[in-house]
């Protein structure tokens, strides 16, 4: 079995009297797709957080090819591989694919004071990139507003992949998508994983999850459910672990149907 790129051990967050993690262990390995499946609440967005170094754990261990280290803050686990594409994305609508590609990061041309960004560069590197996954650009200057939300979250993809991300972090990529955007992502997905990136896809789709997923970890109120690999569980199995399977059959029984 190959070993976790980041593995985090019995991770607890406590915000003064609330507990937000309860005990959580969680692994990703190269290649691996890991689903963290949990409804609103269950502290997915505070295990994110912890895991990309936004938020220290209050107890735990992180360990990272085995070694035990600590985040002092975002750019640390970036530094480390760990990446993470949130919902929101982090772009600016009326800036280029290629500015946003590049952001903060830019590459150059010329030296001291005629150091300046090297648009063709830039532009070579984002179309190829973008090839890569799947995606064929009208040209690079196009606006990143004007892309359909499967598209941006690609570019989003493509961007932590290129500038050496070894575990990529994905919070919901498919939670405000279409039908067709969203095979496009989990399309993307596979693509990544296929290039040796670990995968970790945070969702409260079952479906969507399932498509990709070799994992499947279940978060409720804190703590882990339990992991479950491909195949040996299904959809309606992992339905009713995410939202407690008493409360969903009081509900369908009350509606006299099937949810």
């Amino acid at each position: 079995m190959t070993d976790a790129i980041i593995r985090l051990e019995e991770i607890r967050k406590h915000f003064g009297n609330v507990i937000a993690l309860n005990g959580v262990t969680f692994d990703v390995r190269p290649g691996e797709c890991h689903c963290l499946l949990g409804d609103n609440g269950a502290g997915k967005s505070t295990f994110i957080k912890t895991m990309s170094g936004v938020l220290k754990p209050t107890e735990g261990r992180i360990l990272i090819d085995g070694k035990e280290t600590t985040f002092s803050g975002p750019r640390d686990a970036q530094d480390a591989g760990i990446a993470t594409v949130f919902q929101d994305l982090a772009m600016i609508p009326l800036m280029s694919v290629t500015r946003n590609f590049f952001m903060g990061r830019e590459p150059t041309k010329g030296r001291g004071l005629f150091k300046r960004f090297d648009h063709r560069r830039a532009n070579e590197i984002c179309v190829e990139e973008m090839r890569k996954m799947g995606i064929n650009l009208r040209g690079p200057d196009q606006a990143v507003g004007t892309l359909s939300g499967g598209e941006r979250q690609t570019v989003a993809i493509a961007r932590a992949v290129h500038f050496g991300a070894r575990v990529l972090i994905l919070d919901e990529p498919t939670s405000a998508l279409g039908v067709r955007q969203t095979s496009n992502v989990l399309s993307t997905i596979d693509r990544v994983r296929r290039q040796g990136v670990g995968v970790v896809f945070i969702s409260h789709n079952v479906r969507h999850a399932l498509a990709v997923g070799d994992r499947f970890t279940v978060l409720n109120r804190g703590q882990t459910l339990g992991t479950a690999v491909r195949g040996q569980i299904s959809a309606a199995e992992l339905q009713d672990l995410m939202a407690g399977g008493q409360e969903l059959a009081e509900l369908e029984g009350s509606l006299g149907g099937t949810i």
